[in-house]
């Protein structure tokens, strides 16, 4: 008889289980359909997960640290192809000794510093790896990754410490929820006179595939790539053709086997014109990795063709540096003359003529193919075969009022200038005459223009053909 009602009471427990976790799962399922409340616009520490099947990686910053150049400890700014970076206690280190991939790396002592003078604007998870080392034969280290929401102004530290214990490159990597603005900061923590190496850089974010995440870089206001990317150009010299170069004043892809810029881009505001006389001083860009082709000076001469400016030198006339920046060969193609001399030099003459009357200009300057018509006839190359000379050369120039939030203010009734001209000595005085869509500009070169403007915006603006003068 006991046994009997143990087992009653046995199922009767059962049951009252059952109910029991079926109102569980009731109320999980009742918390579930409430709509969850946006995340802060704050960072949190995350650990570091594998990425899911469903998702995919999608470099969003990388440095490294080959388009350097700075020789002693002293702190200092230098031009990367990221953008410009402050190194305190630090240099860019060539000897056998730093720990490298490529020729260049960072080496730093003591308590030092490598920090970014810039801000990425990012929504949603990111990675952050570093490639770190022992310098030479010296004693173990310790540092840190630091960030900054405030321009730098405060700093928090993300993760944990990491200690340098071989010779050999290792990966230190971070991951993080990031929202706004925020820059990065590498710190040397263990204050001794050993020296610690540091290479490749670089933060990514998770994507769905076909780009359908949320994770997205926009630079700020008068960025030269504020549009986007349009070939997706990378400063890794494995992209030796399609090899992303900021030259501060602009920034371009540049490729090696054509000797010529694929596309320029760069803001253009009242600021950038002033009265300083043209340079003339053009000359082979020391900054192109080591081995490359180096177009000089003189490798257009007695070709038929200009060294014709992607960014031009009338577009960089506030300082002597700016407008010096221009004259380097990575910025020119070979260009018919009277191209040159007169339609095209009507358009920049019209577009300097439009932010003198109040507005501010994103320029994308670009060429492709290859077969065009100077002085001396048709070519297809010239500098013994260093140089392509393209059969095409385009631009887009997007206008808007002078202001602020620039990326907020593109709308579908923003104008778009867009012209596609064949490289000859024969086009008419009037870029009017070769008007055309960004449409067509994406058909002929594969490109993706616009990016970062807004999906609907964009696809109008991608479609239009202005009128004109």
């Amino acid at each position: 008889m006991r046994k009997l009602t143990s087992k009653v009471q046995f199922k009767n427990r059962s049951w009252l289980y059952m109910i029991f976790i079926c109102i569980v799962v009731a109320s999980c399922s009742k918390k579930e359909s409430i709509p969850t409340p946006p995340e802060p616009k704050a960072f949190q520490q995350l650990k570091v997960t594998n990425s899911a099947n469903s998702l995919k990686m999608v470099t969003l910053l990388q440095e490294n640290f080959e388009q350097g150049i700075k020789r002693s400890y002293a702190a200092g700014d230098v031009q990367l192809s990221s953008g410009s970076w402050n190194l305190s206690d630090a240099l860019i280190g060539t000897l056998e000794s730093d720990r490298k991939e490529g020729n260049k790396s960072v080496r730093v002592r003591n308590s030092g510093i490598v920090h970014m003078n810039f801000d990425l604007q990012l929504k949603g998870q990111v990675t952050i790896t570093v490639k770190h080392a022992i310098f030479g034969e010296d004693d173990n280290g310790t540092w840190e990754l630091w960030a900054s929401t405030d321009q730098g102004g405060t700093y928090f530290k993300i993760g944990n410490s990491v200690s340098s214990n071989t010779t050999e490159l290792q990966v230190a990597s971070f991951s993080i929820n990031s929202y706004g603005p925020i820059r990065f900061e590498l710190r040397k923590t263990d204050n001794g006179s050993n020296r610690l190496n540091f290479d490749d850089f670089t933060v990514t974010g998770q994507s769905e595939p076909g780009g359908g995440g949320d994770t997205t870089v926009v630079p700020g206001d008068n960025d030269h790539l504020l549009l986007g990317n349009p070939s997706n150009a990378s400063s890794s010299v494995m992209m030796f053709n399609n090899y992303l170069m900021d030259k501060i004043y602009y920034k371009l892809s540049y490729s090696r086997d054509r000797g010529e810029p694929n596309w320029v881009c760069w803001h253009l505001s009242a600021e950038d014109l002033g009265d300083v006389s043209r340079s003339n001083d053009f000359r082979a860009d020391p900054t192109l990795p080591d081995g490359w082709y180096q177009v000089q000076n003189t490798s257009y001469t007695r070709s038929g063709f200009d060294r014709g400016h992607n960014c031009p030198s009338g577009d960089r006339t506030a300082t002597e540096g700016a407008n010096s920046a221009t004259f380097l060969m990575t910025n020119m193609i070979p260009q018919a003359p009277n191209h040159n001399r007169r339609m095209w030099a009507n358009l920049e003459n019209y577009t300097r003529s439009l932010v003198r009357a109040g507005n501010e200009a994103y320029v994308i300057m670009g060429s492709y193919g290859a077969g065009g018509t100077g002085s001396n006839g048709n070519a297809t190359t010239i500098d013994n075969g260093n140089v392509t000379v393209p059969s095409n050369i385009w631009k887009i120039i997007l206008v808007l009022p002078n202001g602020n939030n620039d990326l907020k203010r593109i709308s579908a009734n923003t104008r778009v200038i867009t012209v596609n001209t064949p490289n000859n000595n024969e086009v008419t005085t009037s870029w009017s005459t070769y008007l055309t869509s960004i449409n067509d500009i994406e058909r002929v070169t594969n490109y993706s223009l616009l990016t970062n403007v807004p999906e609907n915006i964009r696809v109008v603006l991608k479609t239009k053909v202005d009128s004109g003068e």
